[in-house]
């Protein structure tokens, strides 16, 4: 008798770490301050584009004022690059005369 140990695969396990999808990598869509846009602006623009409840959009026009920018969603990319461009293609603030146009957003790796 010997006293190695042989190890034998079961199938079971390797069949299911085979059909396990990955998991996409998780981006950040953050806004960026300005001051050409009003606290009205963002909480209207979070409640069309992300479906927020006036609340969070009044959190995230408060930390975009205090902080310089805000995290307004966590998603995959490919939804990251979507909500950045409908926030790019959202318009300029009715209330504020100097506004040109849309506020800045980008995307960033989460984590």
């Amino acid at each position: 008798m010997s006293d190695k140990q042989v190890a034998v695969a079961d199938p079971a396990v390797e069949q299911d770490q085979q059909t396990k999808p990955k998991k996409q990598p998780r981006y950040n869509v953050v806004l960026w301050d300005d001051s050409d846009h009003s606290y009205q602006y963002v909480v209207m623009m979070m409640r069309k584009l992300f479906r927020y409840p006036v609340e969070k959009g009044f959190q995230i026009a408060t930390q975009v004022d205090s902080h310089g920018k805000a995290i307004c969603l966590t998603t995959t990319m490919e939804h990251a690059e979507l909500k950045r461009d409908q926030i790019h293609a959202y318009g300029k603030d009715d209330l504020i005369p100097r506004c040109k146009g849309s506020m800045s957003a980008t995307i960033e790796p989460a984590g």
